[in-house]
């Protein structure tokens, strides 16, 4: 039998591979060691290990109060809509900017991938506050002046912000979904294009007949990574953006931001561990649900 041996050529690729391979077991597998916490109630002068057991007491934190509800429904319909959105606006970027590629910029091919990513977090990073301040935001102070409109207290209208979270989510994400999409395009061989010239099919046809079906596979990938995360929720877009606007909690609550106020006020480490427990638990199983109906439907788009 032939032993295997690993070459040396391989050992770079190891050597690549290793700060994230040690990240990731420190960041994402060590932590779940301490699930045990989120059915103990910590008493540090106790300890971690010699705590109460409290069995499933702590998950009564998020569905015995009248806000579960409200913060259920935010977070799965929100990552609903983010979900739809990111794959239908990065797949239309991508198609779009691989045209300009084509036709127009081929030797600025790294400058048209960058910019996406580059306008949505210079926009994201200035946008909150400098534009929907009520006083000298720039809504209020030039567009809705100009117009003679009166000023808009953005802070405490509720009906306002799904549009906003939902339109500042999509432009924050826009340009890194692009990329991934356009990735995706650029590896479809193109002689499935001149052969659909040749039989004079038109450009929209070889989109909806050729990029479209061959970039199912990553569509499908990406929603499916996307699901496993749709009971968390972006903090910043739900508390920070928003300005933590008591009148706003309506539309604005998470589960993540209501069990950091709660938290806040508790600090009880044993809530914060069940609920991250419920994320992570929930997640999982509509990852594999959502795998086995893709697998039924399409087995050669599945995960596993």
């Amino acid at each position: 039998m032939k032993k295997n041996h690993i070459r040396k050529s391989d050992l770079a690729l190891l050597g690549m591979l290793l700060p994230g391979s040690i990240y990731l077991l420190i960041n994402n597998y060590a932590p779940m060691g301490g699930l045990f916490i989120a059915f103990k109630r910590i008493n540090f002068k106790k300890g971690i290990f010699r705590s109460d057991w409290v069995g499933l007491s702590n998950f009564e934190f998020l569905f015995k109060t009248k806000e579960a509800w409200v913060m259920t429904r935010n977070t799965l319909l929100y990552n609903l809509v983010f979900i739809a959105l990111n794959i239908i606006l990065g797949v239309t970027f991508a198609i779009l900017l691989n045209e300009i590629r084509n036709k127009v910029l081929k030797k600025s091919y790294q400058t048209i991938l960058l910019m996406p990513q580059i306008i949505s977090m210079v926009i994201v990073s200035y946008m909150a506050f400098a534009f929907l301040s009520s006083d000298n935001g720039f809504i209020n102070l030039t567009i809705l002046k100009n117009l003679g409109r009166d000023k808009i207290s953005w802070y405490s209208k509720a009906g306002y912000w799904p549009f906003i979270i939902v339109f500042v989510q999509a432009w924050k994400n826009i340009g890194y979904n692009t990329i991934l999409f356009l990735a995706s395009v650029v590896g479809i061989d193109p002689s499935l294009y001149d052969a659909a010239m040749v039989d004079g099919a038109s450009r929209i046809r070889q989109i909806f007949y050729i990029t479209l079906p061959l970039m199912r596979p990553a569509m499908i990938t990406l929603g499916l990574l996307m699901v496993g995360k749709i009971f968390y929720s972006d903090f910043g877009l739900f508390y920070q953006l928003p300005m933590n606007s008591g009148p706003l909690f309506g539309v604005t609550q998470t589960i993540d931001t209501y069990v950091y106020r709660g938290l806040s006020n508790v600090s009880n480490l044993g809530m914060a561990s069940a609920a991250s427990f419920y994320q992570s638990f929930v997640g999982f199983a509509v990852v594999l649900a959502s795998n086995l109906v893709v697998r039924r439907i399409d087995p050669d788009s599945a995960l596993f």
